[in-house]
């Protein structure tokens, strides 16, 4: 099988495919990435000599690239990951959070289409539901996006549907919790406050630091979105959590503790605009078919804590780096 896999340079995908060439070694990635500040081929160095992969720089935004990989490589399946990610930059400025989340996802759902794909996996996030005080969101929920980028995924999650309605492309949507684990750019959380801790410098927490998320590994979303290629159904929507909640105080706190600091280190800064003050996924969908998480988060975090510890020569360059 050749597999074309959008945003492979960055965290998620990069994971992803790491995980398919060891677990499935018979299956050709084609990595289409355009690079942009989060994504970095650094990530990938160990599999870049794999001949079994091949990375293609291009947009998905840029119909001539995005027909090129379908002419050059046999597509059977597509794993969309490519997208802009991060709350505060849609917030300083969402229009690049819709070319790429948008445009971008029609310019590949139309390609996919006239060449025939037999899967495409559209992989989203949980912050499209929108911000829940009780219960968790199912796939029926109605979908209430809070910022420009949880709009934008919105949209995007919204194209795809209209494409196995309309044309019968069979895409599967996912919608995963907050992801953390290696190669995570640091501007998010996790690695944020641990690269910040390592530096000596304090961590910044919004407003009371109660918000609420769910906190899913890394590899076990890679696992969840391998599970769902073999057992997913086309046209459904499926959930992948953690089931570990807590909140933004109590992830800072057990980074501080694994790296031997104390909360004089913690900063408290104003509350971002229109923070949403929970996420939380019911995924018993998935595990009715089969998956669960294989990782405890305790166990987990502290792997992730070790790893940016013992690398710091792929974090240190990426520092304040601008897109």
């Amino acid at each position: 099988m050749t597999m074309l896999v959008t945003g492979g340079a960055g965290f998620i995908g990069s994971n992803f495919i790491r995980h398919m060439l060891t677990e499935h070694p018979d299956t050709r990635i084609v990595n289409l990435d355009a690079l942009t500040y989060a994504g970095n081929l650094e990530n990938l160095r160990d599999v870049a000599g794999n001949p079994n992969y091949t990375f293609v720089h291009g947009d998905i935004c840029d119909p001539g690239a995005v027909a090129a990989v379908f002419q050059n490589h046999p597509i059977e399946t597509v794993v969309h990951f490519a997208a802009e990610s991060h709350v505060d930059r849609s917030i300083s400025d969402g229009s690049t959070f819709v070319r790429t989340n948008v445009l971008g996802t029609f310019t590949l759902l139309d390609c996919a289409r006239k060449h025939g794909v037999r899967r495409f996996i559209h992989i989203s996030t949980d912050e499209v539901y929108g911000s829940t005080r009780e219960g968790s969101f199912a796939e029926t929920d109605n979908l209430n996006p809070s910022s420009p980028y949880s709009s934008s995924k919105a949209a995007s999650d919204l194209l795809a549907r209209s494409f196995f309605i309309t044309h019968g492309l069979p895409v599967i949507v996912t919608r995963c919790t907050n992801n953390y684990g290696p190669y995570q750019f640091p501007e998010k959380l996790i690695p944020f406050f641990t690269t910040n801790l390592l530096q000596g410098k304090k961590v910044p927490v919004y407003g009371t630091g109660r918000n609420v998320r769910d906190w899913l590994y890394v590899i076990d979303h890679c696992r969840a979105i391998d599970f769902i290629l073999q057992h997913g159904e086309p046209g459904e929507i499926y959930n992948i959590g953690g089931g570990a909640e807590m909140t933004n105080l109590e992830i800072t706190r057990k980074i501080l503790e694994l790296l031997g600091e104390d909360e004089s280190m913690i900063e408290y800064v104003p509350d971002r605009k229109g923070h949403d003050f929970r996420y939380s996924l019911d995924f018993g969908k998935l595990r009715k078919l089969g998956w669960k998480p294989a990782y405890r988060f305790d166990d987990a975090l502290e792997a992730t804590v070790k790893w940016y510890v013992e690398n710091e020569w792929w974090w240190r360059p990426l520092k304040g780096r601008s897109p």
